[in-house]
């Protein structure tokens, strides 16, 4: 089978920097995982998921979608192929809720009925009433209401790639964690592949059928979470894991005890 995103020798440095953001990396996203890329900041992390949507384009190396070399693809068709949501939300303050959801939809020319149908099956989707808030503005939802409104604007075409740049980073952390049981229950519902970029350990555990953990654009370790954690592949992970509350074997810790 084809995998959803494969990698294959990939590197990537920008002008000024002493070292690749990534460095010869090589893996495989299968179809329908739930991949979280940890690591500490300017790891490489951000960079790896812009190359799949060809924000940036490598210098050596494939970044194959679906088996195509992205480098064959037009960009902007590439990009309204795949969701991606960020931890700024990226709403159109301007737009109503429905607008900012409808965006892509409009652009491929949906009808009217499969637009208003597709957005109130989304914002019910992600735990907002369709009647009381498609006509709201951004201004006028939380932070978390907003990061929900990103999500459905992101599934909106139904893509079969999900790109998640530390979109809970700025909520607080009860509203964090009821999103992330959301995302996990809308992923586990749709079959599709997410790729969610995130410096927290616990969320990169909790969230991942697989964990990608990256340090100074090299691969460290690739593989589940309960492997990760069993057995960290070198000094870093341990270090990682140690410092996200995470010790090998016990699972999380806190106030010194395993939970």
């Amino acid at each position: 089978m084809t995998a959803a995103v494969e990698f294959r020798n990939v590197s990537k440095q920008f002008p000024g920097t002493s070292h690749p953001a990534l460095d010869r990396v090589s893996l495989k996203i299968e179809a329908g995982e739930l991949v979280t890329v940890l690591g500490t900041s300017g790891g490489g992390k951000t960079t790896f998921i812009k190359l799949i949507n060809r924000l940036h384009d490598p210098d050596s190396g494939q970044v194959l979608v679906d088996g195509r070399d992205v480098q064959e693809a037009d960009p902007v068709s590439l990009r309204r192929g795949m969701g991606c949501v960020i931890q700024q939300t990226g709403l159109f303050p301007h737009m109503t809720v429905r607008n900012n959801i409808a965006t892509v939809p409009k652009i491929l020319k949906w009808d009217r009925a499969r637009i208003d149908a597709r957005v109130d099956e989304l914002l019910a989707l992600v735990g907002l009433d369709p009647a009381e808030f498609r006509d709201r503005y951004p201004a006028q939802l939380s932070g978390g209401q907003q990061q929900r409104v990103g999500l459905a604007r992101a599934l909106a075409v139904e893509p079969d790639i999900m790109l998640f740049d530390e979109p809970f980073g700025a909520i607080d952390a009860i509203t964090r964690s009821t999103l992330q049981d959301e995302l996990l229950a809308i992923h586990r519902g749709s079959g599709k592949t997410f790729i969610f970029v995130t410096h927290d350990v616990a969320e990169a555990m909790k969230l991942g059928t697989k964990v990608l953990v990256i340090d100074r654009g090299a691969v460290q370790q690739y593989d589940t979470p309960e492997r990760i954690q069993a057995q960290p592949a070198n000094e870093f992970v341990r270090t990682l894991l140690s410092t996200g509350g995470w010790m090998a074997g016990r699972g999380f810790v806190s106030d010194g005890a395993a939970i």
